[in-house]
């Protein structure tokens, strides 16, 4: 289920236990039993990527109802790091993807410290755990999105089709991160950003690999649900009382649906972050079974054939005989070597094949047909042309020389 070559050891044995009970007793081959599977499977994946974030989520909800409010932003902060270090050693994550979630803990951090002073929100005033008022565990809820990005990244082995310019999607990210401060002193351009990245991830397409499925799904589609479940989860931190906002300060409340724009607009940073921390996401796979267009016509050229090599270009190739023993096993096992037609070596003992046309029957006559002569001066020898019309030449030359 996961990607062999990036997944972690712990997740390498579960994936193998996966595979083994969706894989054991009968194999489901009506349509509705394998969408029923990959649907199960597509979710089990994404709850396992969803792991840190869940954790923290629930840690919140656990200090809500037994921590004093005293203690209650300290505590957060110690479980927060303790969920990180753990994640660390039991081997739900590596330290490439820390070194991902330390980034979306800074960049969250700044943020936090800027809105909190402005009043965009605020924090409980208890603690020592703080950094400019600010609790530290805030920056583990962005590291939380981080986390689910590189991990999502790596258990459906994500690649994506059309990915815009890198600096055009720089540009709108940082475009993006300067409206979260900046709207407080000028015009807010979130509604213009919006459309520019609607714009820019128009046509845009990303490769999700299930179990045996792999899906194509929209980016805007994916990162508009992605937003709408993590609005979904600041309801319950706000309702556990980690951070509130002004229309919450008589009392718990929904927060505004508007709030899901803003963190579309906080998904595109992410993926920002994450391809250029990945490179390799964006270029779709080079595997021809990710592809569901139809592949290109193959045309057979003469004296060559078309194969597909393993970057899915297509290579004209030569069939050559590989007579390495006696003639005799030509007729018997021939060993065919494909080789480019302009890189084939010309050695002693390496010669093309030839279609041999059979001799004529006819039930009046078994004699072959007379060959093609060429009159001679006298007393010069005569070179009798072995070659008749529509015979493939020899292959140690075109003609021989014999006695008139």
């Amino acid at each position: 289920m996961t990607v062999r070559h990036l997944s972690t050891a712990v997740e390498a044995r579960i994936d193998r236990a996966a595979r083994r009970l969706l894989d054991a007793g009968h194999q489901p081959h009506r349509p509705v039993r394998l969408a029923v599977t990959e649907f199960l499977v597509f979710g089990a994946k994404q709850a396992w990527a969803c792991t840190f974030g869940a954790l923290l989520l629930a840690t919140m909800v656990v200090v809500h109802l037994t921590v004093l409010p005293g203690a209650r932003n300290d505590v957060l902060t110690v479980a927060a790091a303790a969920i990180q270090v753990a994640m660390l050693v039991f081997g739900l994550e590596t330290v490439r993807e820390l070194r991902v979630v330390l980034v979306f803990h800074v960049v969250g951090t700044v943020m936090e410290v800027f809105k909190t002073h402005v009043g965009s929100w605020q924090y409980g005033s208890d603690g020592w755990l703080v950094v400019a008022g600010v609790p530290l565990f805030s920056g583990f809820m962005y590291g939380a999105v981080g986390s689910y990005m590189v991990r999502v990244v790596r258990l459906f082995d994500l690649h994506f089709d059309r990915w815009p310019r890198q600096w055009l999607l720089v540009v709108v990210a940082a475009g993006i991160y300067a409206n979260f401060f900046g709207h407080h002193f000028v015009w807010d351009a979130r509604y213009v950003l919006l459309a520019l990245v609607v714009v820019l991830f128009a046509r845009t397409t990303m490769h999700v690999r299930v179990h045996r499925a792999t899906l194509r799904m929209p980016v805007l589609l994916a990162m508009a649900l992605v937003a709408v479940f993590i609005w979904l989860a600041e309801d319950v931190a706000t309702w556990a009382g980690a951070w509130a906002y002004p229309d919450q300060a008589a009392g718990w409340e929904p927060v505004a649906p508007t709030k899901i724009v803003a963190w579309l607009l906080l998904m595109v940073i992410s993926v920002a972050l994450v391809a250029w921390l990945y490179p390799q996401v964006r270029s779709a796979p080079a595997d021809p079974a990710w592809r569901h267009d139809p592949p290109p016509p193959r045309r057979r050229p003469s004296g060559g054939r078309l194969v597909h090599d393993d970057l899915g270009a297509r290579t004209q190739t030569t069939p050559i005989v590989f007579s390495c023993r006696a003639r005799r096993a030509r007729f018997r096992s021939p060993r065919i070597l494909s080789l480019p037609r302009r890189s084939a070596p010309r050695l002693r003992g390496l010669e093309s094949p030839r279609k041999r046309t059979p001799w004529p029957s006819s039930p009046v006559s078994t004699s072959p047909p007379p060959s093609t002569t060429r009159a001679v001066a006298p007393g010069a020898p005569a070179l009798v042309s072995s070659r008749r019309a529509g015979d493939a030449p020899h292959s140690r030359g075109s003609t021989r020389s014999r006695a008139a």
